[in-house]
């Protein structure tokens, strides 16, 4: 696990935040070459990617703020935060101002703080809340620039699917999203170092001593959906050419990244709400993949309506 991957002017650099940029960045490079195809104007897009980066970190941190378990926890540094304990690290507990609990091994609230939950960048985004967010005011930024709108979302859709990737590397070296316990030597358990989110989760569960040792063995979620987001992105950009209408590729990305996701979900030891026996994740993915039947059904009648008037 390494949070930071580097120093920039005496300022650390996070590693999820770091590749986060680098996936948008990416995404929107994507996007920009491939308007150049179409002889489209590419400067929209340079704007879409800045306006989308601002639009997805505000849409993840709402959904994790309502969605991921902690709102009472936010509600608490507002109201009493006597209430409050953090299960991290003494220099993350630093880090975010806190008091550190020795005895008890939390970190505890200086004071009380009503805007904490604004605070992203002391962590906590959720993914799908980001690509909501993101992908309601990119179609409202696509319309009023008067950039076609579908075929800037098959577009984003190749984008979105790499930048994923680098987004989940990031989460692997940030030590969040972790995976459930594996057996030792299985091929593909790894540990988190101490006082790690996952070792962090297994002391609180009673299955290590202390938060300050080395996880247990887990499955490397991150990893597991790092490299299906790959085989989406080559799955997308293989399949462009024989798209048979526009709005298509954008489609096919948000069937097979909810299936993976619903699947990856199983694997997940993290905090990840939910109900009716699902995690938030896996109920917005069931929402997802109605939506996309939907409008898939309705793309698809309205080109062949074209073709045939044409």
């Amino acid at each position: 696990m390494y949070p930071r991957l580097a120093e920039f002017f005496g300022q650390p650099l996070p590693a999820y935040f770091t590749l986060l940029v680098v996936g948008f960045g990416l995404a929107t490079l994507i996007g920009v070459r491939l308007s150049k195809r179409i002889s489209a104007d590419h400067e929209v897009f340079i704007d879409l990617g800045l306006f989308s980066l601002i639009a997805g970190v505000l849409g993840g941190r709402a959904l994790h703020v309502i969605a991921d378990g902690y709102f009472w926890d936010y509600v608490h540094l507002c109201t009493d935060p006597s209430l409050v304990e953090w299960r991290i690290t003494q220099a993350q507990c630093s880090n975010v101002e806190g008091v550190w609990d020795a005895a008890a091994s939390v970190c505890k609230p200086a004071g009380r703080d009503c805007f904490a939950w604004a605070a992203f960048w002391r962590g906590g985004l959720a993914y799908y809340g980001g690509l909501i967010a993101a992908s309601a005011y990119g179609i409202h930024f696509l319309r009023k620039e008067g950039f076609p709108v579908l075929k800037g979302v098959d577009f984003a859709a190749i984008g979105i699917a790499l930048g994923l990737f680098f987004g989940r590397m990031g989460c692997f070296l940030g030590g969040c999203c972790f995976g459930s316990q594996l057996d030792e030597g299985h091929f593909a358990a790894v540990r988190f170092p101490a006082w790690s989110p996952a070792s962090e989760s297994q002391w609180r569960e009673g299955l290590l001593s202390h938060p300050g040792l080395e996880s247990l063995p887990v499955h490397p979620a991150q990893l597991y959906e790092a490299l299906g987001c790959l085989a989406i992105t080559a799955f997308v950009v293989a399949w462009r050419p024989r798209k048979r209408f526009d709005g298509q590729l954008m489609m096919i990305f948000l069937a097979l990244y909810a299936a993976l996701r619903f699947v990856l979900e199983y694997v997940r030891a993290d905090d990840r709400g939910g109900m009716l026996g699902l995690s938030t994740s896996q109920l917005i993915g069931v929402a997802i993949m109605a939506v996309v039947v939907f409008g898939y059904v309705k793309l698809s009648a309205h080109a062949k309506s074209n073709l045939a008037d044409a």
